[in-house]
């Protein structure tokens, strides 16, 4: 079969041997497999990241001097079953699937790996027990998008929101914009987002951000402070000591960038006692001066990820219309394209999302 393969550095188009269903396990065709900021960072700092598997004990790290097929982010079609497997669906039948396969040796991320082909070639194979179909006849760049709404609600989930707290999102590219999505289907207003790019603040508010913020014009947290100011009320009800801070409300910040350097922006501007939710995945060494949240006492939450039932949930949002992903979509491409999409997705006026169709 045909796929886009990472081979030295370089995204090239080639062919490489058919996958075989094993036991469990289902063939499939990729219909549609979206392009995402991590296979961009990993075609950077595949090194790096390879060398911190050592402290994931059962991970198989990447070797670098043999293919890998990215993809994790995809929809399918039902080709064939392997053995043992109960054939809950028919041929030609669409599904989404988290992106593990499941074998006698433990769990194996697709996409990442240099055994099982991702979403970037012709065909794949699944663990039928994590595939779902796809409801409503949603198109499959749609359902594509599954995953990474699918972040975005983990990473709302994992902030323990309470309710009172004004939220801004720093960054808002896919995670971002999945992340106020996530923030608006829990009714949490207003929601603050960030982002250099115009057409990006566009999208956030399009996917339900009440301020959007150009970091070049105006500092993110000045902005946030405008609109987390307290009502009356809840100043007089502060106790004495609360009285000589600033009357803000909580602060609940998403990191949905992942650059070194940022983390230590996020400290030096965050308000006292905000919660840091990090989402975006930062792929070299980073540095950070842990007095200032000490000091402030921010809340640190890393987060990864996402729930099958999350999983779930985020193909049923979008294939019932409650979370609208279509202007998530800039381009489509072939495998032969894929290799110009990684450099055209450095342009966020440009693109936001690029899906990966392999049999165009």
């Amino acid at each position: 079969m045909r796929a886009a393969v990472f081979r030295n550095g370089n995204i090239v188009t080639d062919s490489i041997p058919d996958p075989v269903p094993s036991a469990g396990q289902v063939l499939v065709r990729t219909l549609a497999c979206g392009i995402c900021g991590s296979d961009l960072h990993a075609r950077k700092h595949a090194g790096h990241t390879a060398k911190l598997m050592k402290h994931f004990p059962g991970r198989k790290p990447i070797d670098l001097s043999r293919d890998v097929v990215f993809g994790h982010e995809f929809c399918c079609e039902v080709l064939d079953y392997g053995p043992g497997t109960q054939k809950r669906f028919k041929q030609g039948t669409r599904v989404c699937s988290v992106p593990v396969l499941l074998g006698a040796g433990g769990m194996q991320g697709i996409g990442y790996s240099n055994d099982i082909a991702g979403g970037y070639a012709e065909r794949m194979v699944l663990s039928e027990p994590l595939m779902i179909e796809v409801p409503n006849g949603l198109a499959p760049e749609y359902a594509a998008l599954t995953e990474p709404l699918a972040v975005g609600l983990h990473a709302v989930a994992k902030a323990n929101i309470r309710g009172d707290e004004v939220p801004l999102v720093i960054g808002c590219g896919p995670v971002g914009l999945a992340v106020i999505a996530g923030l608006k289907l829990r009714g949490l207003h207003p929601i603050v987002a960030s982002d250099y790019s115009p057409a990006r603040r566009a999208l956030a508010a399009r996917m339900g951000a009440d301020v959007v913020v150009n970091p070049a014009e105006t500092q993110p947290f000045t902005a946030w402070a405008e609109h987390a100011e307290m009502t009356p009320e809840q100043k007089a009800a502060r106790p004495p000591f609360q009285a000589f801070l600033p009357p803000l409300k909580p602060g609940l910040i998403f990191e949905c960038v992942g650059i070194p350097g940022l983390l230590q922006q996020l400290f030096e501007g965050a308000p006292r006692d905000a919660r840091i939710v990090v989402v975006g995945v930062c792929m070299a060494s980073d540095t950070s001066e842990p007095l200032l949240g000490v000091l402030k006492e921010l809340s640190l939450q890393y987060v990864y990820a996402y729930t099958p039932d999350e999983f779930a949930l985020a193909l049923r949002l979008i294939a019932e219309g409650k979370v609208d992903v279509t202007a998530m979509v800039t381009a489509t491409t072939g495998l032969d394209g894929v290799a110009q999409a990684f450099s055209d997705l450095a342009n966020p006026e440009r693109h936001t999302k690029i899906i990966i169709q392999p049999d165009r």
